[in-house]
């Protein structure tokens, strides 16, 4: 079972646990990104902070549920994100990723429920987990430190894993196929299996804008 390296798994998780209940108790739709859904769907890694992401439309409702339930929130950016803290553990409520992505119906209905130490939990299908982290990959692009190696390792431990739908990781790749492209082509200098007719569809549907 995956499973998160963390110095505080104990508390970490228990705060885990409390945001989750949180949101159920609200009925915010919501799915886990960020390190913990990387390692849920197969990678192991070490991670600092939870990432929610829900809806523009259901933002405020979740952060309030936190406050709700004894976590410190704050509104950080209304562009993008809210915060919420408790037991030194941060709980990024993200409502619009790198892209921008928002969350919708497909992304949910395609979200998966895995084993995460010692309990289920709702990420973000490996897809769309796969073209977010590689818009967000673009802001650290400027040197391979540390936090842009995790996000690379994240990408290819998806592709070396999952089983995955080409056809729908081409249509979400619509907002920066150029990035995906690239990406899937380093997976295949890996010999990670990544088929040719995709990459050719992607370079075709880029000779064609």
């Amino acid at each position: 079972m995956p499973a998160l390296l963390n110095s505080d798994n104990q508390v970490f998780h228990r705060v885990l646990g409390e945001t989750l209940a949180a949101l159920d108790s609200s009925s915010v739709r919501y799915v886990l990104m960020g390190g913990i859904a990387a390692t849920a769907l197969g990678g192991r890694r070490s991670t600092h902070d939870i990432d929610v992401f829900v809806t523009p439309e259901e933002a405020d409702q979740a952060l309030d549920s936190l406050a709700a339930n004894g976590f410190d929130t704050e509104r950080t950016d209304h562009r993008w994100l809210y915060k919420g803290f408790k037991d030194n553990v941060m709980v990024d409520v993200i409502f619009r990723s790198s892209g921008p992505i928002c969350l919708d119906d497909e992304m949910f209905e395609r979200a998966k429920t895995v084993p995460f130490d010692g309990r289920m939990v709702r990420t973000l299908g490996p897809e769309d987990l796969f073209v977010v982290k590689a818009l967000v990959l673009n802001e650290h692009s400027l040197g391979l430190d540390d936090h842009c190696m995790r996000h690379l390792n994240d990408l290819l431990n998806l592709i070396r894993v999952h089983e995955m739908d080409w056809e729908y990781l081409i249509r979400r790749s619509r907002i920066a196929p150029r990035r995906v492209l690239g990406l899937l082509l380093y997976a295949q200098s890996l010999d990670l299996l990544v088929p040719d007719r995709i990459i050719k569809l992607l370079v075709e549907r880029l000779e064609l804008c």
